[in-house]
């Protein structure tokens, strides 16, 4: 208890000169008992997040409290019930934040106050470049926890203890009230957890405070500019289905639109994120959409090709007539039933069977030597003529049936494309709504 010979701020500074000597010391009169820190921050501003290197960048309110042993005083003695008083002239606790990775370019704050029961605080801005495991799987709605650990380097947990001065809600409450960056983040929630970490020997432990500080990525920028562009450009590729497969438009249509869908990713490709440790799921479906429309265009040079030059191309392979003609046939509604040749034939041989039999019966004995030698004559003609026919026959069927495998698979990619699209949009609407309602 120091006394003042006035109640005013300079007696009260004459008397605490004698407190300002044992500044280098931690303020207890008792080296064991521990000094007792509480402390809270508030989150005034979220100023970045770089993914690639794993940096969030936040500007803090800092505020410190704890008792100095040394020094109390008579308010009405002294005039006063605290006083601000420079800080190199205190014992101040070293709390530094563990994440921090660059230097803090906030102002300085160069006093403390001193309150007349001994308790000191210590508030001063915080610009904390700090590291945070970022998992941007789900970008862009995408939530992140990271953490500020407050602790000391030298003071061992036997001599500071660290506790928290405000109730965890009532600080992000506050952070969300005086928060002046409306920029691509948005605070959810800050939660505090004690952590006792062992330093050198084993019975030696460090006490720290971390806080978890849980943030959501705006999300309805990246929906307008990426996604709905990206889904409007498929959704037209998927409508180019219903031109003609051997028309030249459809395939020109859709070089075009893998041009426009390039030059649009190469345009938004800085507002994805780039990051080492794991790929967004935006980006895998970009490159879905990409190889989608790159299939439709070779899908549709392959189904033109087999529509114009089906007439000379060999014979369906039997696997393929298999596993596309029967087996993707009706599954896209697209049956096909082989028409064999069997009766052609048989009604040939029939035909000359026939002719044989009634030059038999038309002429008797006298002329049956003539009548063999136009008959063997007449046959030989129809087996040249019947090979004609069913080579004939054989490349058109060929034909038919190749053509046939084509519109199935324009059809089989049709399906693919509406499925895909259909699943992409639920699922993007699902997670935006889930997103949005935590």
């Amino acid at each position: 208890m120091i006394n003042c010979s006035q109640p005013n701020q300079l007696a009260l500074l004459e008397a605490l000169k004698p407190i300002f000597k044992m500044g280098a010391i931690r303020p207890v009169t008792n080296m064991a008992t521990p000094t007792n820190v509480s402390l809270h921050f508030f989150l005034y501003g979220i100023l970045g997040v770089n993914e690639k290197a794993q940096l969030l960048t936040t500007y803090l309110w800092q505020h410190f409290l704890w008792q100095n042993e040394f020094v109390s005083w008579d308010p009405v003695q002294c005039g006063t019930d605290k006083i601000s008083l420079p800080r190199h002239k205190f014992w101040v606790p070293d709390l530094i934040i563990h994440e921090f990775m660059d230097q803090d370019k906030a102002p300085f704050v160069p006093y403390v106050n001193l309150h007349s029961n001994g308790k000191m605080e210590d508030a001063k801005p915080t610009r904390v470049v700090s590291t945070c495991n970022l998992d941007i799987y789900t970008f862009p709605f995408d939530i992140q926890d990271c953490t500020l650990t407050f602790g000391s380097f030298i003071n061992l947990a036997s001599d500071l203890k660290l506790s928290l001065s405000m109730s965890e809600d009532f600080i992000t409450a506050k952070s969300k009230s005086v928060m002046t960056t409306l920029g691509e983040w948005e605070l959810l929630n800050i939660t505090a957890v004690k952590q006792m970490n062992q330093f050198g020997s084993e019975n030696t432990y460090v006490e720290n405070l971390q806080f978890h500080i849980l943030l959501r990525r705006r999300s309805t920028l990246y929906v307008v500019s990426l996604l709905i562009p990206s889904i409007f450009l498929i959704t037209v590729d998927l409508f180019s289905f219903l031109l003609p497969p051997q028309s030249a438009d459809r395939s020109s249509f859709k070089m075009t639109l893998i041009l426009g869908y390039t030059v649009f990713l190469l345009i938004m490709n800085d507002l994805l994120p780039i990051t080492g440790n794991t790929i967004p799921i935006m980006n895998v479906f970009f490159s879905l959409c990409l190889a989608l429309m790159v299939a439709s265009l070779l899908e549709t040079i392959i189904v033109t090709n087999l529509l114009l030059t089906s007439e000379n191309v060999t014979p369906v392979p039997r696997w393929i007539r298999v596993l596309v003609l029967h087996i993707l046939g009706r599954l896209v509604g697209l049956p096909w039933e082989e028409v064999k040749d069997a009766d052609t034939r048989g009604s040939s041989v029939s035909t000359q069977n026939g002719a044989e039999d009634d030059l038999h019966e038309e002429k008797g004995p006298a002329v049956e030597d003539r009548a063999l030698q136009e008959l063997r004559s007449l046959g030989g003609d129809l087996k040249v003529l019947r090979q004609q026919v069913e080579e004939q026959l054989g490349c058109s069927w060929s034909s038919k049936e190749w053509i046939q495998v084509g519109f199935i698979i324009d059809r089989l990619l049709f399906g693919i494309y509406l499925l895909f699209i259909s699943v992409s949009f639920i699922s993007i609407m699902i997670i935006w709504v889930r997103s949005c309602r935590q």
